[in-house]
Formats: C-alpha cells, sequence, structure tokens
C-alpha cells in the first residue's frame, strides 16, 4: 500500500485515503477522529485523526504517517509503505529560508560585535 500526495504539504485528502487503505469514502469518514461539536477533538488511537483545522468549513487532512499508523494497527494490513515525494519549493518556502538565512547573519553579527 502507497501513500502519495498530490498536494504541496504532502498531506492526504479523503480520497487519497480511499485509495490507499482500499476503503469506501463513508468508511473513511467513519473512521475518522472528527465530532461535529468540536472542532478538533483529542486524540484517539483507535481513530483515524486529521490534521488540526482552523474552521469546520476546512476539508479533512491526513498526514501519511497517521494513515499508516491506522492501516497498520487497526486494520491490521501488512504491507504498508510511507513514500514522501519531494516536492519543489514553491515562493513561500524560497522567502522563508530567506528570511532564516537573514535572521542566522543578524544574530552572527551581534553576537561577533558584542564579544
Amino acid at each position: 500500500m502507497d501513500f502519495i500526495s498530490d498536494r504541496p504539504d504532502g498531506l492526504l485528502d479523503v480520497e487519497a485515503v480511499q485509495k490507499a487503505i482500499n476503503r469506501s469514502r463513508a468508511s473513511v469518514y467513519r473512521y475518522a477522529n472528527t465530532d461535529p461539536n468540536e472542532l478538533n477533538p483529542l486524540y484517539n488511537p483507535k481513530r483515524l485523526n486529521p490534521e488540526l483545522r482552523t474552521s469546520k468549513d476546512d476539508p479533512l487532512l491526513f498526514h501519511p504517517n497517521e494513515v499508516a499508523r491506522f492501516a497498520t494497527n487497526i486494520l491490521k494490513i501488512r504491507d504498508v509503505k510511507v513514500e514522501l515525494k519531494q516536492v519543489p519549493p514553491d515562493r513561500t518556502q524560497e522567502l522563508l529560508q530567506e528570511i532564516l538565512t537573514e535572521l542566522k547573519e543578524i544574530r552572527q553579527m551581534l553576537t561577533q560585535s558584542s564579544s
């Protein structure tokens, strides 16, 4: 069983989980740790735990490792393999890297001037 995400963040949507564990869409929703009265319920080791959401309108997204854990431990699927594709950096990642580089340079200059 392979987990392949088309999303840049590497998370799996319901359709990808459905294909990965070979279950129906309704089954994925039944397995998911969701609650209509609570946006982000506490972690439940017997359920498929989605990533945190900021709104009830946000789609359910699952980390591949969580899907693999659920498939192995709960569904007892033995042949589970998680493969994460390296996604080319987007503009946001490039900008964050530039900020990090500048912060490191500032820190280095501050430590040099204080000594």
